[in-house]
């Protein structure tokens, strides 16, 4: 996971346009879609087939791992995510509310950054003058930022939106 967050928090100086040596593998979003759960990319590069792309999947709930335990009690952090168009998401942040006051609490969106192979499909947003990732791979979601209190902001008790979250199969349940 520390080298995922490392390789993550590199891609900060990048732009969608940036082709330097670098960062050749990261590509540059060219979509011919309406709907951002099938981006298109027409420079993907030898090692990758553009269907693998067409039906990369990110409008989900997706949950930390202590969701599974929510009936004992434990706390955990929920994450809706859905297409707002082609190039942007819809991000709402939500923290266990039935038995314990909500912690966490976010709504923005996110604009697509880029998508390949290595990194799967990473979307960016501004977040308290900082910039905030929205990483998509392996039925995963990882928030990072290069500055780590600006994702503090959102939680209380020391929380953060920062982190993993596993794919949900069926929707978030508040």
């Amino acid at each position: 996971m520390t080298s995922t967050l490392a390789a993550l928090t590199g891609c900060n100086s990048m732009s969608p346009t940036v082709n330097s040596d670098s960062h050749s593998k990261v590509k540059s979003v060219a979509s011919t879609t309406s709907t951002l759960p099938a981006i298109q990319n027409n420079d993907l590069g030898d090692n990758v087939s553009a269907d693998k792309f067409s039906t990369d999947k990110v409008s989900a709930d997706y949950a930390t791992a202590d969701y599974d335990k929510r009936a004992q009690g434990y706390d955990w952090v929920g994450v809706m995510v859905r297409a707002d168009d082609d190039q942007q998401i819809d991000i709402k942040v939500r923290s266990r509310s039935d038995i314990k006051k909500p912690t966490c609490h976010f709504d923005g969106k996110a604009t697509l950054m880029g998508q390949d192979t290595a990194h799967g499909t990473i979307f960016q947003a501004k977040v308290n003058d900082s910039t905030a990732f929205f990483q998509f791979k392996d039925d995963k979601l990882i928030i990072d930022s290069p500055d780590k209190y600006s994702l503090n902001y959102f939680c209380s008790g020391g929380g953060s939106l920062a982190g993993e979250y596993k794919k949900l199969a069926v929707g978030l349940e508040i």
